[in-house]
């Protein structure tokens, strides 16, 4: 298969020595690989934008789960938002509560686009929706804000693993936070060498974090994840457009990252016999939603 780029090596030089954005550089790697226009290609971008877009809408008028474990949060956190008595500040909780809007929607078996995975399918938009208002972009660059989180996406994807099931929950939020991050400095103006900064402050962040869904149900603690993931795409992002920069390269950050999900026990990667899901509570969820039905919880879980 023909790329432009494997590594965030390969990519922010690609930028860099072209004068392109990030952005850009993914638009022209999907036509290469798939044979596309580049207004297909921007075409379904911009579809996938939408969805985005209807599901934070629909989860800030509040959701509920079949199960019961999630739904509502959003909207709480909008209220607590209007109250003014804010501690975090109301960009970062905006994030924060329209990441958890979307992944409530998620829970509510509504829509969602997949960011990369449907168990992190929050942290993108969240912040996306909250950074529109501070930055007011147009229409095309909050398309090209997702494709500068898919061009990361793209090397974590084929270099490491974006599974909770193969790489525990650092390979699902941690890399939808990172993707974000790296999305958010570029809309923010920043270089591509700052998106990377930003990507692997972030991903630093969130090495070692396991995937344990309580009942194996993408809700607890799915959704409060996307909700801190996104608040740490915003501060990494920050950073990063501070000068702030990783020690650590950024491909060598998403080999380490790989290789802690290799090391990491099957009990805490998506399977539901580990960490939260295992605790009292966690067990007596599971009981109380499924009852004594195993092949239920088995199929929910495979």
């Amino acid at each position: 298969m023909d790329i432009l780029f494997s590594s965030v090596k390969e990519l922010v030089s690609l930028a860099e020595t072209q004068n392109k954005p990030i952005s850009e550089i993914m638009i022209e790697q999907e036509m290469l690989i798939t044979r596309r226009s580049r207004e297909e290609i921007i075409a379904q971008m911009e579809r996938n934008l939408t969805v985005m877009e209807q599901a934070v809408e629909q989860g800030l008028k509040g959701v509920q789960s079949t199960s019961g474990l999630t739904g509502g949060d959003a909207v709480l956190l909008q209220n607590y938002i209007a109250s003014g008595k804010s501690l975090s500040g109301d960009l970062i909780l905006d994030a924060v509560s329209k990441a958890v809007a979307t992944n409530e929607v998620n829970a509510a078996m509504g829509m969602i686009c997949a960011t990369p995975t449907a168990g992190a399918a929050g942290i993108v938009p969240g912040t996306l929706f909250a950074v529109k208002n501070k930055l007011n972009p147009t229409r095309e660059q909050m398309i090209n804000y997702l494709f500068t989180s898919g061009a990361f996406g793209f090397v974590v994807a084929n270099n490491a693993s974006i599974s909770g099931a193969a790489g525990g929950c650092q390979a699902e939020t941690g890399s939808a936070a990172s993707m974000a991050a790296a999305a958010i400095v570029e809309m923010a103006g920043g270089t591509p060498q700052q998106s990377a900064e930003a990507f692997s402050i972030v991903m630093k962040n969130m090495l070692g974090l396991v995937c344990d869904p309580v009942a194996g149900l993408v809700e607890v603690p799915c959704v409060k994840r996307n909700a801190m993931g996104a608040a740490k795409a915003l501060v990494g992002a920050d950073m990063a457009l501070a000068g702030v920069v990783s020690r650590i390269p950024t491909d060598e950050v998403i080999d380490a990252m790989y290789r802690i999900g290799q090391t990491m026990p099957s009990a805490l990667r998506e399977t539901a016999k580990g960490g939260l899901a295992a605790t009292p509570t966690g067990k007596a969820l599971e009981a109380e939603i499924f009852g004594k039905d195993q092949s239920a919880r088995d199929t929910v879980k495979s």
